[in-house]
């Protein structure tokens, strides 16, 4: 049985893993941003801690209450709260764009420095970064979000490279679409942060919120929570897991692209999507 911290469990990627891990008899703590979501899954029998990814005091009181019912060790943390920021990055406020980074970057980067010590003094430990296949391959009206997780991919490469001497190991998993609340999120944000009648891409948004609103999943290739649960599984049970697991077809195929292709033809196949 092991020690599991996950964040962003209120939903989609971040509650499905919990719960399965929870099953399989392992010591899951979820943790949530709203308080009714923690009162919400410690009745389904899940612990549950209030953490804010926006307030370092929230991490660190949400950190401490997690340990305390870990006994002190945490043999895994799954950063995984997140959202998206939608809009093009002319119209896109400073505040907007910080908050982005404050809850997708800075939060996770605060938590993880409280972690590694704590990895390190009981001479174990594994971090796992969900990514994206936006951390790969960029894509318009996305900038928000591409810059959060393309500074992810480069924050966590590096934070490998520094632990590689340890015996701690770092991996980022790399989900294309899964069903979740990502997308009705995303378009809250947008409609709160981006002034869509002043704007030249009003067109451009208009398809964007219609794919955001669209009910059932985006796409012929998303896929389940449960895709993100099994590389998640792998990491658990491996001695040495790899540096990067990639889930659903767009990131295989975004992944190869990015490395046969010259940018200006991958930005013509990119450019299609709103």
């Amino acid at each position: 049985m092991l020690s599991i911290l996950i964040t962003g469990c209120s939903s989609g990627i971040g509650y499905h893993c919990a719960r399965a891990l929870h099953d399989a008899g392992h010591l899951v703590v979820a943790s949530c941003r709203n308080g009714d979501d923690v009162t919400r899954l410690q009745q389904e029998g899940l612990h549950c801690v209030q953490l804010d990814m926006n307030s370092e005091s929230s991490i660190e009181s949400g950190l401490a209450e997690a340990l305390a019912l870990t006994n002190g060790k945490l043999d895994l943390l799954f950063n995984n709260a997140a959202y998206g920021q939608p809009g093009a990055l002319e119209d896109l406020p400073t505040e907007a764009l910080r908050r982005q980074f404050e809850t997708n970057l800075f939060g996770w980067h605060h938590l993880t420095r409280a972690v590694v010590p704590l990895m390190l003094k009981q001479g174990s430990g594994k971090i796992v970064q969900n990514s994206s296949v936006l951390g790969l391959v960029a894509m318009k009206y996305r900038g928000a979000y591409n810059a959060s997780k393309f500074a992810l991919e480069g924050y966590t490469d590096t934070l490998r490279l520094e632990l590689s001497d340890t015996p701690i190991h770092v991996s980022l998993i790399e989900p294309g679409p899964i069903e979740s609340q990502f997308r009705a999120n995303a378009k809250a944000q947008f409609e709160a942060n981006i002034d869509m009648p002043a704007s030249r891409h009003a067109r451009g948004y208009q398809r964007t919120l219609d794919r955001l609103g669209k009910p059932g999943p985006s796409n012929r290739f998303t896929l389940g929570p449960e895709a993100v649960l099994k590389p998640l599984q792998a990491i658990i049970s491996s001695p040495a897991p790899a540096p990067r697991y990639y889930v659903t077809q767009p990131t295989y195929i975004m992944g190869v692209l990015r490395r046969i292709l010259p940018t200006q033809w991958l930005d013509k196949i990119v450019s299609k999507s709103d």
